[in-house]
């Protein structure tokens, strides 16, 4: 998958947890790709979807930031890395599953190529689901108190502003159609 396409992916996943860990999700979504550039000096055979695109190593990164990482930030990181190998095990080379597995993991049949429609498609459908889930959800998931009471930080409700007298109707009038 394209980078962009993993951005939307992490940010998304985040987002379900704690939509203030979007950016810190958008930086681990990347993370498999530039730690291989990071890597590759100190192991030079290292191939691309190699070490760093084990699933169980960020799976076990998940599990570990769950128990230490008292403001999340290490499991946004994480979540957007495993997010990453997540989206990469649709694709025709797969992912390892596992650090001695010689066989690649792939969901799906692993069916998409790289930069083709169908990873639009799929990025797509993943970030509207986590978007229905995040405004729609009665449950209030998360680590910040903001988004234990409700704040979502990109979407802002103005017409709740409005009538909790927070803004007044020229504020409410120009912004009422700005979803972001």
């Amino acid at each position: 998958m394209i980078w962009q396409n993993h951005i939307l992916i992490g940010v998304s996943l985040c987002a379900v947890i704690d939509p203030i860990l979007a950016p810190v999700g958008a930086i681990g979504a990347t993370a498999p790709d530039w730690l291989e550039w990071v890597i590759k000096p100190l192991y030079p055979g290292l191939k691309h979807r190699g070490a760093t695109h084990v699933v169980l190593y960020w799976i076990a990164a998940i599990v570990f930031f769950i128990l230490i990482d008292f403001h999340a930030i290490g499991l946004g990181f994480a979540i957007g890395g495993f997010s990453h190998v997540f989206a990469d095990s649709f694709t025709i080379a797969g992912v390892p599953f596992a650090p001695w597995s010689e066989h690649r993991f792939h969901l799906f049949g692993g069916k998409l190529r790289t930069g083709n429609g169908g990873e639009y498609l799929v990025a797509g459908i993943i970030a509207v689901l986590c978007f229905l889930f995040v405004m729609y959800s009665p449950v209030k998931v998360g680590t910040s108190a903001a988004r234990e009471n409700g704040f979502i930080p990109f979407f802002f409700d103005w017409k709740k502003f409005y009538d909790e007298g927070l803004v007044d109707g020229a504020e409410w009038k120009k912004n009422r159609l700005n979803f972001f």
